[in-house]
Parts: structure tokens; sequence; C-alpha cells
């Protein structure tokens, strides 16, 4: 059943992380940790899913789906499974204040830019192969989109929606950020590195190995963007620092991620771990000594989200899966079954 969320989101208070050291070992119980549980589910249409977005603005979140970008007004509860039309749509990212919704079209190789008011389509530019995911750059003002299809970085100007250059980088293309002086640092999956890229330029500048990591998807930039946070296939979060380039610290969490939601008011970053059907909570206030501070049950299949700024609680997309009929293929959504679970901090007594 839908939830008022609203209701809710006023309900609820954050416990703050206390200060922690680095660890290599799975998350123990610490005290003073944040209580994070599950506390609804937001059902939704069958298909897949990638990644979401909270817009505060707005107060709405959206999901890039198989066939369609997906709305949830947070206030009331109420979805629109078709906002948007889309074809295997990677990101949906709120930019412009709200007022605009990116989108990026793995199939047919577009970002479109939505009217977030109608749903109806702004543009449409032609980016690479596969658009995955997607960012604004606030040095540039420049949308960064990232194209494993065709090993490129796609830059577009959002006001002229004119696509600017292409970067080569080639590596297996996943979530990147900007450090808001020009830069930009993104996963490469296939190579198991991360790729500084010089925006400006328009170059690659560099690219780090982070050993003992598989499959790098998800990425935040923490501590003033000092820190690379990304998150592995194989269970793990490397943390490498920008200035040196050096693997600093390696932290486990669930297998299976395939994101890093950081909420920044209040220290934490998440990771949700879809085989484990974990989401890792790690404290960030101390970004030279970070550790994982709770391990929150969620649901199998869970691995990407966002975090509404306002209030602390996760939206994290998931269905039940189940194996293709011939066994090679990727598991499949079961019917009536999509859900995004709602994660909230449990209230202070």
């Amino acid at each position: 059943m839908r939830i008022a969320l609203k209701l809710l989101c006023s309900a609820i208070a954050i416990t703050l992380a206390a200060p922690v050291m680095a660890d290599t070992a799975p998350a123990a119980p610490v005290s003073g940790a944040p209580v994070y549980a599950v506390v609804a589910r937001i059902p939704g249409a069958d298909g897949g899913w990638d990644y979401a977005a909270v817009d505060p603005v707005r107060g709405r979140l959206y999901v890039a789906r198989t066939d369609a970008v997906m709305a949830v007004d947070l206030a009331s509860g109420k979805v629109t499974d078709h906002f948007a039309p889309a074809t295997r749509a990677h990101a949906a990212l709120p930019i412009d204040q709200g007022r605009t919704l990116l989108e990026t079209d793995g199939t047919s190789g577009l970002t479109r830019f939505i009217d977030a008011d109608s749903g109806k389509t702004l543009a449409e530019v032609a980016t690479g192969k596969k658009p995955d995911a997607a960012f604004v750059d606030h040095a540039t003002g420049l949308v960064v989109v990232m194209n494993p299809g065709s090993n490129s970085v796609a830059l577009i100007d959002p006001k002229t929606h004119a696509l600017v250059r292409a970067i080569a980088v080639p590596g297996g293309l996943e979530a990147g950020e900007g450090d808001g002086h020009g830069h930009a640092w993104v996963n490469l999956e296939e190579a198991n590195a991360l790729a500084e890229i010089d925006l400006k330029a328009g170059t690659l500048v560099r690219t780090v190995a982070l050993d003992g990591c598989d499959g790098p998807t998800g990425l935040a930039l923490i501590g003033g963007a000092t820190r690379v946070l990304s998150a592995c296939s194989n269970g793990v979060v490397t943390v490498v620092d920008t200035a040196s380039g050096k693997l600093v610290q390696t932290l486990a969490v669930g297998a299976g991620p395939d994101a890093v939601i950081v909420d920044g008011p209040r220290g934490l970053a998440f990771v949700p771990s879809g085989q484990a059907g974990t989401l890792s909570a790690i404290s960030i206030a101390d970004p030279a000594h970070l550790r994982v501070v709770a391990t929150i049950p969620t649901q199998k299949g869970a691995r990407t989200g966002a975090v509404d700024p306002r209030t602390g609680i996760l939206y994290l997309p998931t269905a039940t899966m189940v194996p293709a009929a011939n066994g090679t293929d990727r598991p499949r959504p079961a019917p009536g079954s999509f859900v995004v679970l709602v994660v909230a901090p449990k209230p202070v007594n």
C-alpha cells in the first residue's frame, strides 16, 4: 500500500555516527552508530531499473526504468510509473533547480532533457553508445555523460543542448563525479581502475589501479574531493587519495554493490549491495579514517538508490529476481514484485 511519506518524514530524526577508525573487516556493532530500517515499500510497474535520484526542490524521487522514468511524489506517495518515455534508461537526474530532468537512454544512445512539470522531451542529444551514468560539473556548468559503449565521456551544454566535446576514456565507464575544480573521477569497470579527467582541457590525466577491486561501479567524492570512494562488485569499497592517486583504504561491504549514496548533512555514505541484500553505512566525518558503522538488512536486488537530504531517508529500487529459463541470461524481475524500499533512520527516544 502506498503511504504518505510526508507524515513519515516529519516523524523521523537521525542519529549521528560516532567518530570511528579505519577497518577492512566486516562491520561489527559500533556504539553510537546510526540505526536504520526498512519502514515501507512503494510498489511500481514491472520491469528493470538502474539509477535513482531525489529532487529536494520538488520533493520527488526519480527512478530510471526499462521503458520509462518513474516518478514518486514524496509528500503524497503518488507513483507515476511512466512520467517520461525511455528505452533502457540508466540515469534520471534532476538539474536546473529541478526544472529539468536529464535521462540517459541506453538503447538509443541519446541523452534527453525533459520538462519536469509535463514530462515532455525538450531536447535529445546523441552522446555515444550506451550512455549510462551522468552528473553536472559545477566548475564548467556542463553535463557529463559516460558512454561505455563508445569508450567516451560526453560534455553537453545544458542551456543550448549542444554537444561540446567527447573525451576518449577506455576501460568500461561507470559512475563519475566532478571535484568542483574542472576535473572528474570516473570508475572503469572493465579495467578495475579509476580515471581522472580534465574536463576543461578535454584530456585523460591518469588512471589509478584499484587493487583488490573487481568491477568498480558506484563512486562518490568526499572530504572536499580529497577522497574517492569506489564500490566494487566483489564486496569492497576502495578509497583513493585524489592528491597522490594512491589507494589508501579498503572497506568490506556486501557483495554486488552498484552505487555509493552520500548523505553529507549527516556525515554518512551508504552502499547498497544487491547480492547480499544489505545496506552498509560508512562514517565520512573524518575522510582520513573511514569505517563501516552499520549494516542494514534490505532485500536482494537492491543495489542502487538515492537519499533525500532533507530527511536522511533512502530509497532503494528492487524486485524479486528469478533465473532466466535458459540459465544463461541475466535473472529477471518477477512479475508484480518491483518496489522501492523506504529506509529511514529510527527516531531517537
